[in-house]
């Protein structure tokens, strides 16, 4: 899986990562280019999230992610144009895969919930869709 493939749109899938069982507690490990289909050129993460807190509301040009609930749960909201779904992501080994041009949203933050974001290139404003009006025009002149 490299990089430089550029895959379609609108593709949403849940990725399981391998994990290793110890007594001493389980590991968990993720490869660029081998468990996911991208190389990692940026981690982040989330957490001290309230609550009622609400994050995302955007859409990426390019970008691809794949987002984990390392700690606690949360929902995200995911729309393609066409359709949208829920995830509920609360189990450190499953993330969730998110293509380019899909519109994503997150609540209902657990208390204590750690997100961590696995993304495809460094940070660059100009790759994100903020006005949901805005993305869903990128999918009509994207076709």
């Amino acid at each position: 899986m490299s990089s430089s493939v550029v895959r379609a749109r609108g593709e949403v899938q849940l990725i399981n990562l391998p994990q290793v069982h110890d007594p001493r507690g389980d590991l968990t490990f993720v490869e660029g280019g081998n468990h996911i289909p991208f190389d990692i050129k940026r981690v982040y993460y989330l957490y001290n999230v309230p609550v009622d807190a609400e994050r995302g509301g955007h859409a990426h040009r390019d970008l691809e992610q794949i987002v984990f609930a390392l700690s606690g749960s949360f929902r995200l909201k995911i729309d393609d144009g066409r359709q949208k779904s829920e995830y509920w992501l609360r189990d450190p080994r499953k993330g969730l895969y998110i293509s380019r041009l899909i519109w994503r949203e997150m609540d209902s933050f657990s208390q204590g919930a750690v997100c961590m974001v696995l993304a495809s290139h460094p940070y660059d404003e100009g790759d994100y869709y903020r006005d949901y009006d805005g993305f869903i025009s990128a999918l009509r002149d994207d076709v």
